[in-house]
C-alpha cells in the first residue's frame, strides 16, 4: 500500500482527491484541518502524530518537522543505503504529497495585526514540497488543486511518467518561490524604505503565438488572478501588442468612474476618446479624432457594446474590441468580421481594472521599479487657478478628460478636448511644443473644429509658444502640471489670449 500526506489550507476539491486516493490503495496520512475535514466526511485518514510519535506542538508550528515525514519523502527508492537507513529506523515511504501554503497574502489583506501575519507564514509546508520536488521522481508532489484530477488520470492510466512527475516538480518550486517572495515584499515594504530586493511573481495565463514581432516568444501572466476573474475571449486569439493596447485604452477609458467613456488606442497611445451622454454617441465622437489611425485599431468600451454600436463599428476595421459585454444581437453583427477580436473585462457591468500598486520596466541589465502613476480623484478639480480668467462646469470637465487621457499618452504630451470628445492629440515628440502644433495639424486635416477646446499637457510647458499656438487655434481653458521656470510668462501667455490656466501640480510623464 501506498501512502499519500495530504495537507492543504485550501480545502477545495481534497475530500474528492482523497476518495480517489484511497480508491487507488493509498492510504492517507494528514494534519490539523485537514485530518478533520477528511474525518468529517468518512474518510479513515491518519493523524501525522501517529507517524512522527510526537503530538503537534507549539500552537500547530511544529508538525511535519520530522525525520519521519522527510526521510518518507526523500529517500531514494533504488539507492540500498537509503533503504537500509529508513528500515533500521523504522520509517515508512512517503509517496505522494499534497500541499498548499498557509494564506500569507489573504491575511495581510484582512488585517494589520502583525502577530496574526506571522502565524500565516508557512514552515513546515514549503519544507515538505521542497523535499518532495527535490524527489520527484520516486514522489508525486502536487501544489495546485487544478492538477487533481490529471494526477487520478495519471495514476489509474499508469500515465505518472519521469515527465510528468517532473511538470509537477516545477509547479512546485514555482509555488514556493513565489511565496517565499510574497513574504518577503511584504515584509520590505512594511519595515523597510526601499527594498534590496524586488521580486515580480506572475502566473501564466496563455502562451502567445508570438511577442512583440514573429521572431520573438511571448506569453501573458497575470497578478492575483485577474485574468482568470475578469477576462473572456469571445471572438479571436490575443496577441503580445493587442494586450499591451488593450492595457492602456482601458486604464484611459475607466480613469472616468462610470462614465460612458470610449477610448481608441493605436499603437500604445489614444487616438480617439469621449464621454458623451451614452456609448453609442461615445464611440461616435471618439473616431472622428483620428479615423485614419483607428483603422486597425484597440476600442476599449466601458459598458457594453449595444446591436447599434456593433452596426457602427462595423463600418471601419478594427482589430480588438474589449468592453464590459457584448449583446447577443451584437455578436451576430460582429460574425462577418472574420479578423476582428472581441474580449471582455467585465466587473459588475464596466470594464475590470486591477489594483496594481507598482509599475515596472526592463532596462539594460535590469528594470527600475516605481509606484504605479493614477490621477488621482480630485487632481483636476483642486487644481489651482493661475491667471485672470476662470473655466466654467462644463470647461472643467473637459479639461479632466483631457488631463487624464494626457496622463495614458506617451511624452511629450499635448491634448485638446471639445465638447467631451478628444479633438486633437499630439503624443510621443521630442518637443511639446512639435506636439502641440502636430495635434493640431492632424485636426485641421481631419477638419475638427478646435475653437473652445480644453488643452492638456502631461508635464509644464517650457515656453509660451504652445499657448500662443493654443489661442489661435482657439483653445479657452489650459491645465498642466507647472514647475518650469517660466511659468510666469506661460501664465501671462494665457491671460493675454483670455485662456483660463490651471496648475494640478503632478507630472504624469510616461515614457
Amino acid at each position: 500500500m501506498k501512502r499519500a500526506l495530504l495537507s492543504v489550507s485550501d480545502k477545495t476539491g481534497i475530500v474528492e482527491f482523497a476518495r480517489s486516493l484511497v480508491s487507488l490503495n493509498f492510504e492517507i496520512v494528514s494534519t490539523g484541518g485537514t485530518l478533520k475535514t477528511l474525518n468529517d466526511a468518512g474518510i479513515n485518514a491518519i493523524d501525522i502524530s501517529e507517524v512522527t510519535k510526537f503530538p503537534e506542538m507549539l500552537d500547530g508550528r511544529v508538525k511535519t518537522l520530522h525525520p519521519m515525514v522527510h526521510g518518507g519523502i526523500l529517500h531514494i527508492r533504488g539507492n540500498a543505503k537509503h533503504i537500509e537507513t529508513i528500515n533500521q529506523h523504522g520509517i515508512g515511504a512517503i509517496d505522494l504529497v499534497c500541499v498548499n501554503l498557509y494564506p500569507f497574502k489573504a491575511t495581510t489583506l484582512r488585517t494589520d495585526d502583525f502577530a496574526e501575519i506571522i502565524e500565516n507564514i508557512d514552515i513546515g509546508g514549503p519544507a515538505m514540497v521542497r523535499s518532495a520536488a527535490k524527489n520527484f521522481q520516486d514522489v508525486l508532489i502536487v501544489t495546485s488543486n487544478s492538477d487533481f484530477t490529471p494526477v487520478i488520470d495519471a495514476l489509474k492510466n499508469g500515465t505518472d511518467t519521469f515527465e510528468f512527475r517532473r511538470s509537477l516538480m516545477i509547479k512546485a518550486y514555482e509555488h514556493t518561490a513565489a511565496y517565499d517572495s510574497m513574504i518577503a515584499t511584504y515584509m520590505s515594504r512594511r519595515f523597510n524604505e526601499s527594498s534590496d530586493a524586488e521580486f515580480i511573481s506572475g502566473n501564466l495565463v496563455q502562451s502567445l503565438r508570438y511577442g512583440e514581432n514573429p521572431h520573438q516568444k511571448g506569453a501573458l501572466y497575470q497578478f492575483d488572478n485577474f485574468y482568470d476573474n475578469y477576462f473572456k475571449v469571445i471572438k479571436g486569439e490575443p496577441s503580445f501588442n493587442n494586450l499591451t493596447d488593450i492595457s492602456g485604452a482601458v486604464k484611459i477609458a475607466t480613469s472616468f468612474g462610470a462614465d460612458p467613456c470610449v477610448t481608441i488606442v493605436k499603437h500604445g497611445n489614444p487616438c480617439g476618446c469621449a464621454i458623451k451622454a451614452n456609448l453609442y454617441d461615445s464611440y461616435v465622437e471618439a473616431l472622428k479624432c483620428d479615423p485614419v489611425s483607428a483603422f486597425g485599431g484597440v476600442v476599449a468600451v466601458n459598458g457594453t457594446v449595444t446591436k447599434q454600436m456593433a452596426e457602427k463599428m462595423n463600418e471601419l476595421f478594427l482589430e480588438v474590441i474589449v468592453a464590459a459585454a457584448f449583446d447577443a444581437d451584437a455578436l451576430e453583427v460582429f460574425e462577418s468580421k472574420k479578423r476582428l477580436k472581441l474580449f471582455t473585462l467585465n466587473k459588475n457591468g464596466l470594464l475590470a481594472t486591477p489594483d496594481d500598486k507598482y509599475d515596472f520596466k526592463h532596462v539594460l541589465g535590469g528594470f527600475v521599479f516605481q509606484d504605479t502613476d493614477a490621477v488621482k480623484e480630485n487632481e483636476v478639480k483642486n487644481a489651482e487657478k493661475k491667471g485672470k480668467h476662470s473655466a466654467d462646469a462644463a470647461m472643467m470637465k473637459d479639461l479632466e478628460i483631457a488631463y487624464k487621457i494626457a496622463a495614458g499618452t506617451k511624452s511629450n504630451c499635448v491634448t485638446y478636448v471639445k465638447d467631451g470628445a478628444l479633438v486633437a492629440i499630439g503624443m510621443g515628440m521630442t518637443s511639446r511644443v512639435d506636439a502641440a502644433q502636430c495635434a493640431l495639424k492632424k485636426a485641421k486635416e481631419m477638419e475638427l473644429d478646435v475653437t473652445g477646446a480644453a488643452m492638456a499637457s502631461e508635464a509644464f510647458f517650457p515656453f509660451r509658444d504652445s499657448i500662443d499656438a493654443a489661442a489661435g487655434a482657439g483653445v479657452k481653458a489650459i491645465i498642466e502640471p507647472g514647475g518650469s521656470v517660466r511659468d510666469d510668462e506661460v501664465i501671462a501667455a494665457a491671460d493675454e489670449h483670455g485662456i483660463a490656466i490651471y496648475f494640478s501640480g503632478t507630472r504624469h510623464f510616461l515614457h
